[in-house]
């Protein structure tokens, strides 16, 4: 039995599942998760001594790559002056100063610990500041595990196949609207007859968590409309998106303004930290000096600070970004290309780091039905030979994939090499 089996078996008698997040299962893919003993640069390693090119990047943080020496060296300075105050530092505006340079709609913000944990406070707050309690979601956008947002959500919830969770009170589930993403027709009809009963609109200007689907411009720039004519707070949750997908989000690359920003992953270096924020006179609600309560003892923790500070001061002073997304362009030309020459329908897309595909007739996915009707049989084929291979893939069709700063050109060509070889097993397959 190898180590990592071991290491699974073991780990059942403690967590449900083996894991302590459904999305690090193999429950769609089938099979044992490998057990991680250490990163560096575009590599993981398990506890069977294989190396990876990780393509999963801790779901999203480690832009940078593995162990930076720049981020390790912030973290090691910060650790020797405690871990944790509980109180204020000079850390947390350095580094929310450094976050608006590039983001400028989060006029003020306020640090947490999660993606979720800020997707949460931000619909509290939208709820405050308007005076109205249902907000609109979309099929396949996961916001994070709250009740409110546990409705038709995408990443987890689809790859356990429960879009809906139990243990959401369908009193509040009743508060939450959930419509098709990338139809701005239903959008308008919605709020034709029931716009000033909503509180917000949440979305993922890309989605990232039923796979990787771009929105049309016609789509965001109809919320943002609707949000202004009827009052409601338009929040973009960048927490997989802020600076992956460009260095001032999705709402810099299409040129929306939000009201409010979720953020997250990046903005740690790979430690738990997230953030929400946007017009100052919507966060002026939150305590001390607002109606609407939020707060966390651990939020922004100073070892957080340092290594979301180092991380982020790297990536906007350096030309990294440009070669990341150069890369990330190339592996998914190149993963198309060869699935062309296998004739295997596939579709791919990628922007700025982030990057996504599907084994789909269509040649752009663009909603959660689409993705559904995807080839999920071969996406599990495709995703064990890579893994075999020494490539480290999402173990789900419903995930997005992450280019780092540290792929080189040599990591793209071994994984387009791999991918050929396993396009090639599935053509023999089918």
């Amino acid at each position: 039995m190898q180590r990592s089996e071991q290491l699974f078996e073991q780990a059942q008698k403690f967590f449900p599942g083996g894991v302590n997040s459904p999305v690090r299962a193999f429950g769609r893919v089938g099979g044992v998760p490998p057990y991680i003993v250490k990163g560096k640069g575009a590599h993981i390693f398990d506890a069977d001594g294989r190396r990876y090119v990780d393509y999963i990047g801790s779901w999203g943080p480690m832009i940078l790559g593995h162990a930076h020496p720049g981020v390790i060296e912030a973290v090691k300075a910060a650790a020797e002056n405690s871990l944790s105050f509980g109180a204020p530092t000079e850390a947390e505006t350095a580094l929310a100063e450094l976050i608006q340079s590039q983001v400028p709609s989060m006029e003020m913000m306020r640090f947490v610990s999660s993606g979720t944990e800020a997707t949460m406070s931000a619909i509290r707050l939208a709820r405050g500041f308007t005076g109205r309690d249902r907000i609109i979601k979309f099929e396949g956008c996961y916001h994070g595990h709250a009740d409110s947002l546990l409705v038709k959500a995408g990443s987890g919830a689809l790859t356990l196949g429960e879009p809906d969770s139990a243990g959401v009170p369908a009193e509040l589930a009743k508060l939450t609207v959930t419509l098709p993403y990338n139809d701005p027709q239903a959008i308008r009809d919605l709020f034709q007859s029931e716009g000033d009963t909503i509180a917000a609109i949440i979305v993922e200007p890309i989605a990232g968590n039923m796979g990787m689907v771009h929105p049309t411009l016609e789509f965001l720039e109809t919320l943002r409309n609707l949000c202004d004519a009827s009052g409601a707070l338009l929040i973009f949750d960048e927490v997989m998106t802020g600076f992956r997908v460009h260095l001032g989000g999705a709402q810099a690359l299409f040129n929306i303004r939000p009201d409010l920003t979720t953020l997250g992953k990046v903005i740690g270096g790979g430690l738990p930290v997230g953030a929400f924020g946007g017009r100052s006179d919507v966060m002026r609600y939150l305590a001390p000096i607002g109606p609407v309560y939020q707060a966390g003892t651990l939020s922004g923790n100073p070892i957080a600070m340092a290594s979301g500070f180092a991380t982020l001061k790297h990536l906007t002073e350096t030309n990294c970004f440009e070669t990341l997304k150069a890369n990330t362009q190339r592996l998914t030309s190149g993963l198309a290309a060869s699935a062309a020459s296998h004739h295997i329908p596939f579709s791919s897309c990628a922007t700025g780091g982030m990057f996504g595909f599907f084994f789909s007739t269509e040649s752009v996915v663009s909603n959660l039905d689409a993705v559904m009707a995807c080839d999920m049989s071969r996406f599990n084929l495709f995703f064990h030979a890579m893994l075999d291979a020494g490539i480290y893939l999402a173990p789900s069709p419903f995930e997005s994939g992450f280019v780092s700063a540290a792929h080189t050109q040599a990591d793209i060509d071994f994984t387009l090499n791999c991918a050929d070889l396993a396009m090639a097993q599935l053509t023999e397959a089918t």
